[in-house]
């Protein structure tokens, strides 16, 4: 795992049960004013598992993973996040799972204490913010859900929470590589790929490249996942 390129305390500049976007101008505006922007390069770790969760963080652009090693040696992905996406909150001090950019992403980066202490005067920050600490207790849970299902219901409800989320019409660009997925949904890469050609072969789906995913049959995608 790659060390931090900066230090943010010294800046250097799913499920077909979709969760709706939370309204977060209020919020948007806090962390803009209060933070400092910082880049990440691809595969660079912005934080570890089991350090202080000291910061919270907005991502720009680019895309972002959690993940933690298991016992095993296995990794477990706990999220993928997109641009807009709010990330960091914990609900103890320390961070509970390593996030690494997936692609060069920009993120702005605020004190978590900072927040807390607006959010304390500012009724309105502290409503956007527990509605942004719901949303990602909702994805927890839906992904718990996710990991019980078959491989096919997996990677159905994969795709069209992407799609939901990067507000995709019917094609959509990973930016996540087949490994990151299968990590994420608890398979082997060997099945992701073999689960996605069959879904190709029904017409569910197109494949351009490895990827590129255009949903060809929503509904049907959607029956697989329900």
């Amino acid at each position: 795992m790659l060390a931090h390129t900066t230090n943010p305390a010294a800046p250097a500049s799913r499920n077909a049960r979709m969760v709706p976007p939370v309204p977060s101008q209020a919020l948007d505006d806090a962390l803009a004013m209060m933070g400092a922007v910082m880049s990440y390069p691809r595969n660079a770790e912005i934080y570890g598992e089991n350090e202080p969760a000291e910061y919270i963080y907005r991502l720009v652009s680019g895309s972002v993973r959690t993940s933690k090693i298991l016992d095993d040696g296995r990794r477990q992905i706990g999220e993928f996040y997109m641009p807009g996406d709010i990330f960091g909150l914990e609900a103890g001090r320390e961070h509970a799972f390593s996030a690494e950019a997936i692609t060069d992403v920009k993120v702005i980066v605020v004190k978590r204490s900072a927040i807390e202490a607006l959010a304390a005067r500012d009724n309105e920050v502290a409503r956007q913010l527990w509605a942004v600490t719901r949303r990602e207790l909702q994805r927890v849970q839906d992904h718990i859900l996710l990991l019980i299902k078959t491989a096919q219901e997996r990677v159905a409800g994969f795709l069209l929470e992407m799609a939901e989320r990067v507000k995709a019409s019917n094609e959509i660009e990973l930016p996540m590589s087949r490994q990151d997925i299968a990590d994420y949904l608890g398979l082997t890469i060997e099945t992701v790929s073999r689960t996605l050609t069959s879904l190709e072969s029904s017409a569910a789906i197109a494949l351009p490249s490895s990827r590129r995913v255009v949903l060809r049959n929503r509904a049907a995608l959607r029956r697989l996942n329900a």
